[in-house]
């Protein structure tokens, strides 16, 4: 059987932009799968992520951005009304918390605007940096690598970085991948993990990247 695992006198650099290459043969129209229209429903929706699935979070937005437009109605609402509205999302109170916190400090600091910078976007309430690099990378086009927990199984596996730690995975994966892949690569690794690199069951035998990827080779994760 052919060996599956890179060259070794590939460099680290030269194997990610093969990785890369091959992610946009499977996932050339990758993007983030949350359901937006603006920055700050995807602000909100992101929000909403955190320990729920994308597609639960698309079932309660809807309703959910007719009811909050702008960021003075999620400043002005309800505490009850908003913790029902996305009560399935789980973690619903503290959820809707950031979210009114969220429209709060948007209209006192930013005239009812979401920024776009990282520095601005990590004091909002609820937002920590894989947060605000959905918003720059997604809306604002600029260059990011959101990290959550398909990124970091992938990235392991991949052995692109050793690291655990969700932003020393973003800074390693910053080094070895030219910006102008960073958003795409995040986004696809994403794509390839809920489809083909899955937590407990990885499919290796139907994997489009297995001929780069060392993890064929290994019994653990």
């Amino acid at each position: 059987m052919a060996d599956s695992r890179a060259p070794k006198g590939q460099t680290l650099v030269a194997r990610a932009a093969r990785l890369i290459e091959g992610l946009r043969k499977l996932y050339p129209d990758s993007d983030c799968a949350l359901h937006h229209s603006n920055a700050l429903e995807l602000l909100a929706a992101t929000i909403l992520s955190a320990q729920c699935t994308d597609e639960r979070v698309n079932q309660v937005t809807p309703a959910l951005f007719r009811r909050y437009p702008d960021a003075a109605a999620y400043a002005e609402a309800d505490a009850d009304e908003l913790q029902q509205l996305i009560r399935t999302t789980g973690f619903f109170r503290n959820k809707a918390k950031s979210l009114t916190g969220l429209g709060n400090a948007l209209v006192e600091r930013h005239g009812g605007e979401v920024p776009d910078t990282m520095e601005a976007l990590v004091k909002l309430p609820g937002v920590g940096r894989k947060t605000a690099n959905v918003l720059l990378g997604t809306w604002f086009g600029k260059p990011a690598i959101p990290v959550d927990t398909h990124v970091t199984r992938l990235s392991g596996r991949l052995e692109l970085t050793a690291e655990k730690d969700a932003v020393k995975i973003e800074f390693a994966l910053q080094k070895i991948l030219p910006e102008r892949d960073w958003t795409f690569a995040s986004h696809a690794l994403i794509w390839h993990g809920r489809r083909v690199c899955k937590a407990r069951t990885p499919a290796c035998e139907r994997c489009g990247l297995h001929g780069d990827c060392p993890y064929p080779d290994k019994t653990t994760a």
